[in-house]
């Protein structure tokens, strides 16, 4: 999860950054939006297939890893409380 955190708030600041250089040179904030949205309006059907399935991979491993995590943090709880028995 920590991955997929520190993704997020690194694409929020890239974003973020993108948008106030594009208002610093002086295009107005839908200007703004669309520039850094136009890579993703240009790109073709296989080329967006590829991108979704990236990020629903990165979701899974993500939930799958942190899942697994708790159920084994669970398994040490559950073993601690039968050998206190």
């Amino acid at each position: 999860m920590k991955i997929l955190g520190i993704s997020i708030v690194i694409l929020v600041f890239l974003i973020g950054f993108s948008l106030v250089m594009d208002i610093l040179l002086g295009f107005d904030l839908y200007t703004s939006i669309h520039n850094n949205l136009n890579p993703f309006l240009v790109m073709e059907v296989p080329e967006l297939v590829l991108f979704f399935f990236l990020i629903i991979y990165l979701l899974a491993a993500s939930a799958r890893r942190f899942f697994k995590k708790k159920k084994k943090g669970t398994d040490k709880d559950n073993k601690y409380h039968q050998s206190k028995k």
